[in-house]
């Protein structure tokens, strides 16, 4: 691992990741996670503020980064709420199938290397009649931007951890099995248009 990705990235991330319109965008989902949740991608804990503690039996974290992780494990702590932290892929889920009643996932599709595999992954791990939930930036409909989002895509992912702005968010999440029952899309405000393309809603297996 390089200098860059153990000690500059994390807080690259935290910070971008922490900004006023997606902090806003996790206010809307996260809250609707409930029963037993696996959270795909999470990071530094910026979702932990947002559940509703009423309709949780019990939290997994997953994320490849140690040093995200670390970051999560301090909010879990201020927040008083007792997370089974994993350090792994998402593309190898360390767990049964059937296991979990709710999977979040947040501005992470975007970054796993194997969207397609890992989204599989996701609803191996979700009981019958779970929920997948989710909120990620991607493609955007205007020629313009896309054309502008493959571009960028190549530089962006070197400093943003593997972060890709031109995937068909939608269709990584159908073509994994599930099925789409709410979606709404737009421009986030105050963030330029080539990264703040956003998809969310809920899916179910």
């Amino acid at each position: 691992m390089s200098f860059y990705d153990k000690y500059i990235l994390p807080s690259f991330l935290n910070c971008a990741c922490g900004s006023k319109p997606i902090k806003y965008q996790r206010h809307k989902v996260v809250p609707m996670a409930q029963g037993v949740v696996l959270e795909v991608g999470i990071g530094s804990g910026l979702n932990i503020p947002y559940y509703d503690n009423s309709k949780i039996d019990a939290i997994i974290g997953l994320d490849p980064s140690e040093e995200l992780n670390n970051m999560a494990k301090k909010v879990a702590a201020d927040k008083g709420l007792d997370i089974d932290f994993i350090l792994g892929s998402a593309e190898l889920i360390p767990l049964p199938d059937n296991h979990v009643d709710t999977v979040l996932v947040t501005y992470t599709i975007c970054t796993i290397p194997d969207a397609l595999a890992a989204n599989k992954e996701m609803l191996r791990v979700l009981k019958p009649g779970g929920q997948l939930i989710f909120c990620e930036h991607g493609l955007a409909p205007d020629p313009s931007v896309a054309k502008w989002q493959t571009r960028i895509d190549p530089y962006w992912g070197k400093i943003a951890g593997g972060c890709h702005l031109n995937r068909d968010i939608p269709q990584l999440i159908q073509d994994a099995g599930f099925t789409i029952k709410t979606l709404e899309q737009m421009y986030l405000p105050s963030t330029p248009k080539f990264a703040g393309y956003n998809y969310w809603g809920v899916a179910t297996g």
